[in-house]
């Protein structure tokens, strides 16, 4: 089984031209033929068929040619682990940040962020979401011990510097900028509802909260940390938002009790 396991690593790695030469010289007599070059080119060209399918807003912003020639590259460095090619190219932000011909769209890296999230809402396995009801029925003290859960199929990011939710909804929606844009930070919080992926713009507070609730923190632990990264947030309405995105879980906790909430 060893030996078996080594050929069919050398022989991705040959497919994607990485590897040892100690391995590309034991696959010789294959890689030789020219039936190696047209195997090789099939599964390259579907990885970065799968990177552009992933990555639509990327391929609208920089054209077919650019992506799919950066697509190739990053195809070569990092191939796909698994058959489903819907979850190939979770480095391809990181690739983007670092990637020379992209130093003059600084933004690239975080737009393809947001693609990601959609991608990873998309197949996210089904949660029920929290009913509001059910936070209304708590004792003060209870809701402040509460710890909301994020569902499994809710995204959330914070670009500190550029306005890449306003560049990634443009340009996913395949529209037009509407007018200037502001080159400031900005965020989004991205939730699937009733099989459609949604998105809204989120400020850094929203973004703070949902993280800290993400770790676990509860209520009123969380919002002291959103209020700390955004004063002016009006905690009730980003409540009320994050549970008309079905942003949370059911059930949720209550910490430092043994009771839940169904």
């Amino acid at each position: 089984m060893n030996g078996i396991g080594d050929f069919q690593r050398d022989f991705i790695r040959a497919i994607y031209g990485v590897g040892s030469g100690d391995a590309a010289s034991s696959l010789s007599a294959l890689t030789s033929q020219p039936g190696f070059k047209v195997y090789r080119n099939t599964v390259l060209k579907a990885s970065v068929d799968a990177l552009a399918a992933n990555y639509p807003t990327i391929v609208r912003l920089v054209g077919d040619e650019w992506f799919r020639s950066a697509a190739l590259i990053h195809a070569c460095a990092e191939p796909p682990e698994s058959v489903c090619l819907i979850e190939y190219g979770q480095g391809f932000a990181g690739f983007l940040d670092g990637f020379g011909p992209a130093a003059d769209l600084p933004y690239l890296g975080d737009v393809a962020r947001l693609d990601r999230c959609w991608t990873e809402c998309h197949v996210a396995a089904d949660e029920a979401a929290l009913d509001s009801s059910m936070l209304a029925a708590l004792s003060e003290a209870d809701l402040l011990r509460s710890a909301l859960h994020p569902r499994a199929s809710v995204r959330w990011r914070w670009a500190p510097s550029q306005p890449a939710f306003s560049i990634w909804q443009a340009n996913r929606a395949q529209r037009a900028l509407a007018g200037q844009l502001d080159w400031s930070g900005e965020g989004a919080l991205l939730s699937r509802i009733d099989g459609q992926v949604a998105w809204q713009a989120a400020s850094r507070g929203m973004c703070v909260f949902l993280d800290a609730c993400a770790a676990g923190d509860d209520l009123q632990s969380a919002t002291g940390q959103a209020v700390a990264a955004e004063p002016e947030l009006d905690v009730a309405h980003l409540l009320g938002t994050l549970i008309s995105a079905q942003a949370f879980a059911s059930p949720f906790s209550i910490t430092s009790t043994t009771s839940a909430t169904d």
